[in-house]
């Protein structure tokens, strides 16, 4: 690794300065490496505006019930009672974070889901240049909606990434019957959660599409060691939700290994529609590329405002993934140099 100042460490030096032209958007740098721009807009408005083969991945956590994010339910949800939102007990004085009940979706709900994701897709493989991955999270009751739509789309599906992550959904026992049945779970308790894995269709050849639009593969951990496809996490803790209270916040430890795979020569435009607190944002920031952001939740934005740049900053341990057995990088899992990424390493 070269010594002296990266050029991630000169962006993180940087101000952050508004925009006065535009409202609701915050900017460091222009779209160029290691920059990010936050929109707080509705993600379909923005989408439509923006150009044809413009970004060149997708990484995205989005609101896959779609009722819990609803102005209702969150409301219910700051109030911390109610709606569709389960919050947990406290344990041994620790207040646990909620969990939205999506076995409560009725079939005008489901229906809803897939429409919304139909929208997301058709809007999604217009901007993506060929070879452009969507990575993005869902859970196993929900992912089918999620997933078909998608494909039906015109992307390819290139697997799923599996979050091993231990969650409090599931293995609860029967409702209102949970002394009568001491034995039984109504289902399993979650221990993963998975994020598909599309591709827009590439043009020719995979290494001709590398050459023209730097996209149609995923960024190896090293040069021996490839990205896996399962992930050990944990769930954001302790200073993480300090910085960015969002009841869906996802780990830099994860993320910033999601979001290195998604551009594989390290360079192109890194977009998150559906941002919330800017785990996605910290995490391109964190590794050098560029991204931009998307929230319509002002309450939310905000927090991704103050957010990105400490998550950014944080030296994140712990959740590794499993690329130690094939010669790649284990341990801890720390901002990498924007120069050695570039080498490859």
């Amino acid at each position: 690794m070269s010594g002296g100042l990266t050029a991630l460490n000169k962006i993180t030096d940087t101000i952050l300065n508004y925009n006065p032209t535009e409202q609701g958007v915050k900017k460091r740098g222009a779209e160029s490496a290691g920059s990010y721009t936050l929109h707080l807009s509705d993600a379909f408005s923005w989408l439509e505006e923006r150009d044809e083969n413009s970004v060149h991945a997708i990484v995205t956590d989005p609101p896959y019930g779609l009722k819990e994010y609803t102005d209702i339910e969150k409301a219910k949800l700051r109030k911390g009672r109610g709606g569709v939102w389960r919050v947990p007990p406290s344990f041994d004085g620790c207040k646990r974070s909620p969990v939205p009940r999506f076995t409560v979706l009725t079939e005008t709900d489901i229906a809803a889901l897939r429409a919304f994701f139909e929208k997301f897709a058709k809007q999604a493989i217009r901007v993506l240049v060929p070879g452009g991955h969507v990575i993005i999270a869902t859970n196993p009751l929900l992912s089918q909606y999620v997933y078909i739509p998608v494909m039906e789309a015109g992307f390819e599906k290139r697997g799923e990434i599996i979050r091993l992550v231990q969650t409090l959904r599931g293995g609860d026992r029967p409702k209102n019957a949970h002394k009568e049945f001491t034995g039984v779970s109504v289902m399993p308790r979650s221990g993963w959660e998975p994020w598909g894995l599309f591709r827009k269709p590439c043009e020719g050849r995979v290494q001709d599409n590398l050459r023209k639009w730097s996209t149609g593969g995923l960024r190896r951990v090293s040069g021996e060691g490839p990205f896996l496809d399962v992930i050990r996490s944990s769930v954001a803790r302790g200073e993480e939700r300090k910085i960015a209270p969002h009841p869906s916040l996802k780990p830099q430890a994860f993320m910033r290994q999601v979001v290195r795979a998604a551009l594989p020569l390290g360079k192109g435009v890194v977009l998150d529609p559906f941002m919330g607190a800017g785990s996605t944002i910290a995490a391109a920031l964190a590794v050098g590329y560029t991204s931009i952001g998307i929230e319509h939740d002002k309450t939310y934005f905000q927090t991704a405002e103050k957010a990105v740049p400490s998550l950014a900053e944080m030296k994140v341990k712990g959740a590794l993934s499993l690329v130690s057995s094939v010669g790649g990088e284990g341990g801890a899992t720390e901002r990498p140099k924007t120069n050695s990424h570039r080498k490859g390493r």
